[in-house]
């Protein structure tokens, strides 16, 4: 709503609290091609690259670390697919490579509900505490992505991105019990 204020109605506009400073896009949509999800075009509005508190936001962050680290391969949940139009686009701006992308299905519950961190999904230690060993959450993942079991190095041979689940991976009460 800010792009086209002047700087006096912008700061009327924010009262004492400090803007975040957003992108003005020279783009409406940027396109990319996911490994998985193939060509995938999404929009590129004008996003917040400093919060208002002065903190990086997450996808100028992003953008910087995986160049500085020269990471050329980004593998993530399909939930981020639609921030990867963004990052690339900004990459782009920054002159640096965007990384190749592959967006995989996320693990949900049975209602439907990613399992992640921040919405109390199981985690590591609570399956160590129920007597699991690191073979067995190996095992666990590796048949998610209809990968032989046993080793990692069998899983490696075995592994063809185009054999990656394109569905979510319920995972049921049973598993992990």
């Amino acid at each position: 709503p800010c792009r086209n204020l002047t700087t006096s109605a912008r700061a009327l506009q924010h009262g004492r609290r400090p803007p975040a400073l957003r992108l003005r896009s020279g783009v409406i949509t940027w396109a990319v091609q996911d490994q998985l999800q193939g060509a995938y075009t999404g929009a590129v509005d004008d996003f917040v690259i400093v919060r208002s508190d002065g903190v990086p936001a997450y996808n100028l962050a992003v953008v910087v670390d995986d160049a500085a680290q020269g990471i050329d391969q980004v593998v993530r949940g399909d939930d981020l697919l639609s921030s990867a139009p963004r990052q690339a686009y900004l990459a782009s701006l920054l002159d640096v490579a965007a990384p190749e992308y592959a967006h995989v299905p996320l693990a949900l519950n049975g209602e439907g509900q990613r399992l992640a961190k921040r919405d109390g999904a199981v985690t590591l230690e609570s399956l160590a505490e129920k007597g699991w060993g690191s073979d067995r959450v190996r095992d666990l993942i590796l048949r998610s992505a209809g990968l032989p079991e046993g080793t990692l190095a069998g899983a490696l041979e075995a592994f063809q991105p185009s054999g990656v689940p394109r569905g979510a991976w319920i995972v049921g009460p049973g598993e992990l019990s």
